[in-house]
This record gives structure tokens, sequence and C-alpha cells, in this order.
């Protein structure tokens, strides 16, 4: 018997087919060791040794591991073809050498580019031994990022709090975005103007021509920088002849783009079916591991992470009877078009992404596929398929014209598809329209042809800033600075997004003041480890590692003996001192000049205060020098409109109680609150909807968002109230226990008894969606009343009861499983998870009986005997309050190896 290890449960039922007899295929489930999430993982002075660690799930399936090897033959370790999966097939190794379980059973290395059978058994007689230099090259990466996460991220607590945390490749994506919105707000847009004329030849054949030379100097963009300036062009225009100086008409191809990488799919995903990198890497990934087509589980793409762009002959093949078959010959050339990997740093020496039939046209599968599948699916099929297409033919003509009494030139271009080419299945996508683009058939005219003048258009123009970045545009760019690599794109952008220093508006990436104030600390006290250059050229060492070039731990030595330094130096700091360096920096930012001419710095509260960044618990704030005696403060920046407002502000007060209704800030954001009517009364507090800003908040609103939960009616099924209400993600409806959410806060003020039952209906049906058919009612609980179901799943049949769902035994019939057998594996579950109280604990809320007091002897004479029991709790009560501490830390800030 030979045991096949791969990474997902999906992937390894499939292989076991194809395999047969003779083979067991088991998953990993991705990663089974990780660095723990807490100092320490990685020690520097021990050589860089490091900790890794097994969580409970991983541990049982590494024992199922073990115990399936025992006796094994060989074991085939068939991970991702890529340095995570390298990893991966390491990490099960090692933790099986440790078990002692691989005594005389041969090891191999395997990799399926597609889970297809002919792949997979093609794969399965090229076995080789683990890569040593990818798996250094993922140890080096994997130190760096916890290195750099747990050593700098309890500075920026320290210095900055409210920071949340910093990273290798997170930090630098972060100052990408920041560098932008800077040069948006330093932008001034600056005037010019074009002219335009629209000409006629003598057969009244109509076209447009531009103007170029004045007075015998070729036009720059700002060379008419005013309407008075075009206004006396138009009438030097309107007063002159014209002919044809000269035509020129030359024939140009434009070539197809090359199959996909992982990161030209992010991009194209992202331009064309609007999905962000992870949604693509997700939906990527369900297509490379399959779906069921005649009776069996098949690949559809080539795996996903990748930076080649070449593609097997076979493949090329395929595609080149595809064109002919569904296009013609004409759209065939007469030679394969062979792709040469250009990226920067590429490293991955795999295909680029393609389907893994190319006669599997999208058509015929898209019954088998959901909607998001098949738009990626098409997507990659049209792409590779283009790629070996003829060029597109064009003919671009250029017509030069003279005016005969003036030394006036305007110019007409225009290109014509001659023949369309690859044009005919695909066209990239753009992130922003480009400027002068030919325009279409120009009319044929020869050289001295007189032509008319129609009408003469000045337009005025304004420079625009850069835009913001797209997911798109950012992992371009990226990619371009040799950033990161493309498999961990999609997870540093989420991470940005998680840590609440980015968010998107109409998908575009703009920096939060967290965020801003995180990038201008590094930038200033840290800019050797956010230079673009810097990142890159770790990169590049990294893959030399990988190479086998250069020793993963030369390469930490290195970095660590400089970042230690600056580490050290960092900690000297005094928040003053930051803070001082933070108000010169983003000055422009936080105190924008004021339209009276004032000083931006100056308290609108007090006569003589000076504004000045101050640090709290949840945050950076703006605050007055005169504290405590003038207590003014607001957020970082300035209102909507361009009005200094304090975080802390009286919006009114309630009419039917004269309570003070307030706007403040909080640990989660702003929030408003009613005044209590009595002094131990708690004030009423609602957080504001999350496309609410703080500044547009008015009293009214305030109101609203006070009538919060607010009761909708009964339900008529159940009698139960429904209510509606704010949380932590959003606007809800809730009805016992089941929460729906609403898209729109509006509707939490307005949404009526119907509407909400349909909305839980819905919800309902979804999660029974998701929770597999029902196979048997098995009847109700005696101690909640709710059903105990038999019931379909993802990895096999299993016991639910509210939401607790419990496994049922590999062996046995899950049809025959009783009621009391049910209960038993429930209150198992409950118990390992923590949901089930102790017996007696229970017994005794349900009855109301008292707690049982302690008799006082017993406690004072436990107290005597043992007075070292008490110690433990008395030392880690206080680290309990100090989560900044690097020792006690379990806040996992490190990144995501590539």
């Amino acid at each position: 018997m030979d045991v096949v290890i791969v990474e997902s449960p999906a992937k390894a039922k499939t292989i076991n087919k194809y395999l047969g007899k003779g083979y067991k295929v088991l998953a990993s489930y991705g990663h089974v060791r990780d660095l723990p999430s807490k100092d320490g993982s990685v020690l520097p002075d021990q050589d860089f040794t490091m900790a890794w660690d097994v969580d409970a799930k991983s541990q049982k399936r590494l024992n199922e591991i073990a115990a399936a090897v025992k006796g094994a033959d060989r074991l085939i370790l068939a991970t991702d073809p890529d340095r995570e999966g390298e990893a991966i097939s390491w990490h099960v190794l090692e933790v099986l050498n440790k078990k002692k379980v691989l005594k005389d059973v041969e090891v191999q290395r395997v990799v399926f580019n597609a889970i297809t059978k002919q792949s997979v058994t093609e794969a399965m007689t090229h076995p080789r031994g683990l890569d040593k230099e990818l798996i250094d090259a993922y140890l080096a990466r994997r130190a760096l990022d916890y290195l750099v996460g747990f050593t700098l991220s309890p500075v920026l607590w320290r210095k900055l709090p409210g920071s949340r945390s910093a990273g290798r490749v997170q930090s630098v994506a972060l100052r990408l975005i920041c560098d932008r919105e800077l040069e948006i707000e330093a932008f001034r847009a600056r005037e010019y103007w074009t002219v335009e004329a629209d000409m006629k030849t003598g057969a009244n054949a109509a076209f447009v021509a531009r103007l170029v030379t004045v007075d015998g100097k070729k036009l720059d963009k700002f060379d008419i920088p005013n309407e008075k300036s075009a206004r006396e062009i138009e009438a030097r225009i309107k007063a002159s002849r014209y002919s044809v100086k000269s035509v020129e008409s030359k024939p140009a191809r434009r070539h197809p783009n090359p199959p996909f990488t992982t990161s030209t799919l992010q991009q194209e995903a992202s331009r064309k079916l609007g999905f962000s990198a992870s949604r693509t890497m997700q939906v990527a990934q369900r297509l490379y591991e399959g779906v069921e087509i005649d009776g069996e589980t098949t690949g559809l793409i080539t795996y996903m992470r990748t930076d080649g762009v070449q593609i097997a002959p076979e493949a090329i093949a395929q595609a080149r009877t595809v064109i002919n078959n569904e296009f013609g010959e004409a759209y065939l050339p007469d030679a394969p078009r062979v792709y040469n990997t250009k990226a920067k740093n590429a490293q991955e020496a795999h295909e680029a992404i393609r389907p893994t039939d190319l006669a599997r046209l999208p058509r015929q599968v898209a019954g088998r596929l959901d909607d998001d599948q098949r738009r990626l699916y098409e997507l990659v099929w049209n792409r590779t398929v283009a790629s070996q297409m003829e060029s597109v033919q064009l003919e671009r003509t250029t017509i030069e014209i003279e005016a005969d009494d003036a030394p006036i030139g305007l110019r007409a271009t225009g290109s014509v598809i001659v023949f369309d080419g690859f044009l005919r299945l695909y066209q990239e996508g753009r992130d922003e329209p480009e400027e002068g683009e030919d325009g279409g058939r120009l009319p044929k005219v020869a050289r001295g042809d007189k032509l008319g003048l129609d009408k003469v258009r000045p337009e005025q123009h304004f420079t625009e800033p850069p835009p913001r970045f797209t997911e798109a545009t950012l992992v371009k760019r990226m990619e371009e600075l040799g950033i990161g690599r493309p498999s961990t794109y999609a997870s540093t952008l989420q991470t940005l997004r998680d840590r609440d220093y980015v968010h998107m508006d109409k998908n575009r990436f703009v920096p939060h003041d967290k965020g801003r104030l995180v990038t201008a600390f590094l930038e200033n006290f840290f800019t050797r480890y956010v230079e673009y250059d810097f990142t890159a050229e770790l990169e590049e060492k990294l893959d030399k590692v990988s190479a086998g070039e250069m020793d993963w731990k030369d390469l930490l030595r290195e970095f660590w003996k400089e970042f230690t330094v600056a580490v050290a130096e960092a900690l000297e700091l005094r928040i003053t001192e930051v803070l001082d360096r933070l108000n010169e920096v983003l000055a422009p930012h936080v105190f924008p000049e004021r339209e009276d001419g004032t000083d931006p710095r100056n308290c609108p509260s007090c006569a003589d205060g000076r504004l000045s960044l101050k640090v709290g618990r949840y945050g950076a704030f703006v605050g007055c020098s005169n504290y405590p005696e003038c207590r003014f403060t607001r957020q970082l920046t300035v209102g909507a409109d361009g009005e200094e407002q304090s975080g802390d502000r009286v919006l009114g007060v309630d009419p039917e109680t004269n309570a003070e209704i307030s706007l403040k800030t909080g640990r989660f954001g702003p929030y408003v609150e009613r005044a209590p009517l009595e002094p131990d009364d708690k004030p009423k507090r609602s957080g504001l909807p999350a496309k609410m800003s703080a500044a547009d908040v008015d009293l009214e609103k305030a109101l609203r968002l006070l009538t919060l939960p607010r009761e909708i009616g009964l339900h008529p099924e159940t009698g139960k109230k429904i209510t509606a209400g704010l949380g932590r993600f959003g606007p809800f409806v809730l009805h016992d226990g089941t929460y729906a959410n609403l898209k729109d806060p509006e509707e939490l003020f307005d949404i009526g008894l119907n509407r909400a039952i349909a909305v839980l209906a819905e919800k309902i049906a979804r999660a029974e969606e998701r929770a597999g058919k029902v196979l048997k009612e098995l009847g109700e609980h005696p101690e909640t009343g709710k059903p105990v179901q038999i019931r379909e799943g993802k990895y096999g049949p299993y016991v639910k009861h509210a939401s607790t769902n419990a496994t049922l035994p590999k062996s046995g019939d899950p049809m025959a499983v009783t009621l009391e057998e049910a209960l038993a594996l429930i209150a198992e579950r409950e118990a390992k998870s923590g949901k089930k109280k102790p017996a007696r604990k229970a017994a005794a809320k349900k009855s109301g009986e008292a707690k049982p007091a302690k008799k006082p002897a017993a406690k004072k004479t436990a107290a005597k005997k043992k007075p070292a029991a008490k110690k433990p709790a008395a030392k880690t009560k206080p680290a309990a309050r100090k989560p900044a501490s690097k020792s006690k830390s379990t806040v996992n800030v490190t990144e995501p190896a590539d």
C-alpha cells in the first residue's frame, strides 16, 4: 500500500479514484504546523531556531496520516507545486520522522500541475526528492515576516497607540496607497486648451483634424494655456484655406497577450468581472480541484499560483486545433507562439494558468459550474486560446494638413482594422483610458487636395490627479516594483482592510487616518524597511536562496543585525518626539489651510491654544495644548464642510425627554448618546452605519439611531418578537436567535413585518442549504425541544442539533443511528467545544436553586494549607492587563508567507 498526501479533501477524493487500488490518499488540510502567535517562536540568538506548533485539528489529521503510513511501502508527498506546497510536505515529513513511523518506508515527492487523470498518472511516474532550496526559501520568508511583525508591531503599539500591526510586505503596500493619496492631495489642476477642426474633402467626406503646429512651432500640452489664446488661434484657423500636405499609410500588427499568470489573472478578473484578488483565487482553487464531468471529478484549470507564461506543447497543439475548428484557418498563425517569462523575480517553473483541456469549451461546461466559476473559466479559456491566434492587422493613416496662407499645421490620424485576428475572441481590459487614441477610417485624399473647413472647436481641459489604486492597478504596481509575490497579494491586501488601515471607495483603495499615521511613522523612523528598492532587493535575495545561491541563515543574520539597531533607536524615542515629527509631516493633511488665512493650528475653542496630534488609548486625535483647561478635541481630519469639529459635540436635546444628545468617539469609532435621565441610569447609545460619516450626523439622524433596536412585530408562527437593530456587521433583523442582514441601513426604520419575515425565511433557507439535505429526523432534543437530525454534509453524514454538529463514526449505517445515540454524540461534542455547562450548574440554574455556599472553615483551612496556590493568580492577573507586552502578546501580526 502506498500513502499519498495532498492538501485538500476534495483533491484527495478525486486522486484516490484516479490511482485506484493500492493507494490511500489523505489530506493534510493545508499547513499542519505554524509558528505560534507569541514572542519567542523564532530565536535569533539561537541561530534562528524556529519553534513550530501543531493545533488540535492538525494533530488529529497527522495521527491519521501516521497510522496509515505504518506498514506502508511508500509515502508520496503530493502537495501543491509551489513553495508553500513544498513546505507543507516538509512539515508532514518532519512530524512523521519525530513519530518514528517511517522505518523502511520510501519517501517520494510528486507534483500535479493539473487534477486530471492523465496529469496525475504522468506525475506519479516522475517522483523526486524534496527541494531543499525551496524549503529554505520558505523558512527564510516565514522567519522574516515573523521577526518584522513581532518586533516592529510592539514598537508601534508603544509609540503610536491604536496601531494594529506592521508587516514586511504589508507596510510597503500601505505606503504605496498612502503615497498616492499624498500625490492626489498635493495635486493642483492646470488649465490647457486643444483645438480641433471639422474638415471635409471635395467629395464632402468629413473627418476631424487636430492642431499640431502654430508659427512653425510644434505645440506641447500647455502651449495654449487659456481661452484668450485659444480664441485667437481659432480666428486665425477660420481665416485660412487648407490643403493636404502629405498622406502616409502603413500597415501595423498587434500581437496577443500571453496566457495568465497569477497576477495578470487577478488584474483581469478585477477589471472584467469585478472580483477581488482573494475572490479570484478562491474561485480558481475550485476550478483547479475540479467538478464532476461524466461521473468523474476533473480539474478544469492548471495550478493557479504561477509566474510562468509558457504552456505545454500538447496544450498549444490543442489550442491550434480549437482555433482552426471554431474560427477557421485564417485565424491560425503559421507557427505556434512561444512566450517567455519577463516578470521581475519570476520564480515558478510550472505553466501559465490554462484550461486542462482546451477542447472543453466554456459553453459545454457552463451547466456544471456556478456563476463565478463559469465566468472565470471562460476568461481563462478565452485568454489561452487567444494567445495562440493570429495577430490583428491594422492600417494606420496620417494626413498632414497645412494652411495655404498661414503657418498653421493640422493632423488627422486614423487606424483601421484590416483583419481582427485574436480580437475576434478576446481583448484585454484597461485600468485607465488611454489618451490620444487613433480615430477610425479616414477618407481617401491625395497630396495637394483642397480641403474645406466646416467648424473649429476649441476645448478647455484641466489636468487630473493620478487615480487611486484599484486592486488590479495595485497588484500590477507591486509586481513592477518586485514587492511581495503573486501568491500573497490577495492576503496582503485583505490584511490592510482587516487592520482598518484602508477602505474601498468605488473599488479603489483609500487610506484611513490610522493607515497614514502608521506609514508616516515607519517612513520617518524605519525608513529603510518601507523603501521600495530595499523590499525588492530582499525579494531578490530570497530568490537566490530558492536557487541555491545563498544560505538562508546568512540572509537572516544580515537583515537582523541592521534591523535590531533601527528598533533599538526607535525604542529610545519619546512619544512627544514622535508626535512632533508627525505633526510636521502630516500637517497638510491634519491641519489644512483655512479659507480666512488664520493659522490652522490655532485652537478654535480657546484664545491661545495650539492644536497638535495627541495619542490616547484608542489611537490618535487632535487636541489643544491648553489641556485640561481647554478640552477641545477632534478627529484627525476636518469635517466634510471643511470646519473643524470636536470628537465630542452636543447635537441638541431630545424633545420628548429633554435629555442631551451627543456625538462621541469611542474605541470602535463614532457613536451617538442620549444622556441618562437619572444619575444611576446608563446612557442610551448607538453606533453609526458603516457608510455614515460623523460629520453628517445631526440631531434628527441621532434620534432615529437611538430608537434602535426597534420592535417590528410578532412572528405569526412562533408569537415571538422580531426586532431591527444595528450591530458590528451592519443592520439586521432578529427573531428567536436568528439574525438576518439588511443591505440598506435605512430599512431599519421602515421595514415592515412581512418584509422582515421574508428576510428571515431567506436566511434560514440559505442556512438549511449549507447544512445539507436532511437524511433522517430523529425527534426533539429533550432539553431544548429543537429537532435532532441526520444530515448530508460535505465530508459525509453528521448529526445536527441547533448550532451543534457532531460527526458520525465512519463505520456503521448513519440511517441506523437512534435518538439516544445522537444525543450522546451531541453531548460529547458540546462538552469538547465548551457549549455544555457542568451538569450540577445547569441543573441548579434550571431549578432556580441557590448555589451552595462553601464552608468558611474549609476555605480558611485550604488557604492555610496551600498559601502558594494564590501566587500564580497574583502573577498572571496583572500580565493580562498588558496586551502590548511582547512576552504575553498573542496577537498574530505576521503576514502569511508566499
